[in-house]
């Protein structure tokens, strides 16, 4: 006896309230196991693959690529087998004309090499890889994103990296990657005006910078610190640390370290506004802004007080890879109680960050450059200077708070000395 279930959009991760069907893996007629992925589907979070809830043959779909459906909503029908206990030879009968069916439409469902998942087709993309060349091991011979990395390992392919700067820059190419120019002749030329359509990444991007715009009154204040301390001792040892932990040092550690000591010493910066009441939140998870190709996320650092600057370095260093791979789940992007953005990399020196909504406070740290100072007795030297510009949320905050925040900060900067800190 057949049945008709229905497939609802799943709920994806916390506060996640709907998702759009980038593909469909199945078409009507296709057999499926439980568990087996049937959609993939863009939430405003993460990217992923929707299971099938029944093993048995897809009767109809139901929402169409590119339309963002509800959790709960319905998207397809799939058709079920109900084994009575006792079955009978024409039943087994039935099971083998079933059997044949499912052989004589094997060339169709051998097209499901063919359909490769966002996650796959990044990965692709990032390492130049012919998708023809790798094996999978999903039904059908779908190629799933493990089969990726296990192609990606077994040919000692590491993830692209830009090159350094030639100028002294907080760039953190793993948090930030370079994109290489296009050539002229090869730029697009647009002859009318061109619609590009939002993506539910951008609309929620979009989203949450309205509310933050809206509902908080901001105000903004910025120092200048001399980083020629932190400079030196990280030139003196990158080299080595790559060598030993297999990442590169970068300064954004560094400069997340005094963040973290600066927050515990001003509390009321490591808060989140609740409506009718300030809330100080008594652990420091750091958020983080990650640019891929087409999308911004804010993963956290949790308790990065807890950190060492090479624990720190590496807990960036995983979570950009994670993001770069579309593996970043709903417990990487919560619990954020201030944020860290890193916009030295695209060469900024001054910027006016938006507020983490519900957070307090925001910073930016722009590019270290180099400059002639005046130092001690009216000297004047070159030195490696930075900006650290602080946004806030001025219903939490105050001027004089912040200035106190941003100017203790500026002297962790700068008092740093490689005797007293260890990297370790």
């Amino acid at each position: 006896m057949n049945v008709s279930e229905q497939i609802n959009m799943p709920q994806l991760g916390e506060s996640v309230t709907e998702g759009t069907i980038t593909k469909w893996l199945v078409e009507p007629g296709d057999k499926v196991n439980k568990y087996d992925p049937i959609a993939d589907v863009m939430t405003d979070k993460v990217n992923a693959e929707v299971p099938s809830s029944f093993t048995g043959v897809i009767k109809e779909i139901i929402a169409n690529e590119d339309e963002t459906v509800r959790v709960g909503e319905l998207i397809c029908y799939i058709e079920t087998e109900e084994k009575p206990s006792h079955q009978s030879k024409e039943s087994n009968s039935a099971e083998a004309a079933q059997g044949e069916k499912e052989t004589a439409s094997s060339e169709k469902e051998i097209s499901m090499k063919t359909r490769y998942s966002p996650a796959v087709m990044t990965l692709a993309q990032s390492h130049n890889i012919d998708l023809t060349t790798v094996e999978g091991t999903g039904r059908s011979g779908r190629i799933t994103r493990k089969d990726m990395e296990r192609h990606i390992e077994a040919l000692s392919v590491p993830a692209p990296e830009p090159a350094p700067e030639e100028n002294e820059s907080s760039s953190d190419p793993a948090v930030f990657p370079t994109y290489k120019k296009k050539p002229a002749e090869e730029a697009e030329v647009l002859s009318e005006d061109k619609e590009v359509p939002l993506s539910p990444m951008r609309k929620a991007i979009a989203s949450n910078m309205v509310q933050s715009k809206e509902e908080i009154p901001h105000a903004w204040t910025m120092v200048e610190a001399d980083v020629t301390n932190i400079v030196k001792y990280r030139d003196k040892i990158k080299e080595d640390f790559k060598q030993k932990e297999g990442f590169s040092l970068t300064f954004l550690p560094f400069f997340i370290k005094a963040i973290v000591e600066t927050l515990k010493e001003f509390p009321e910066v490591n808060a989140v506004w609740g409506g009718d009441k300030i809330i100080q939140k008594k652990d420091i998870h750091i958020s983080i802004a990650i640019a891929a190709e087409e999308s911004l996320y804010v993963p956290v650092i949790k308790n990065a007080d807890e950190k060492s600057i090479k624990g720190l370095g590496k807990e960036v260093h995983r979570l950009a890879k994670k993001a770069r791979l579309g593996q970043l789940s709903n417990e990487d992007m919560k619990d954020g109680t201030f944020t860290v953005n890193n916009t030295g990399s695209f060469g900024s020196v001054q910027s006016m960050p938006i507020v983490n909504y519900p957070q307090s406070a925001i910073i930016s740290i722009e590019s270290i450059i180099k400059r002639p100072v005046v130092v001690q007795d009216d000297m004047v030297a070159i030195r490696s200077m930075v900006n650290l510009c602080l946004s806030l949320d001025h219903r939490v905050l105050d001027g004089l708070i912040c200035g106190r925040f941003l100017a203790r900060i500026k002297e962790k900067i700068e008092e740093f000395n490689e005797e007293k800190e260890h990297v370790y």
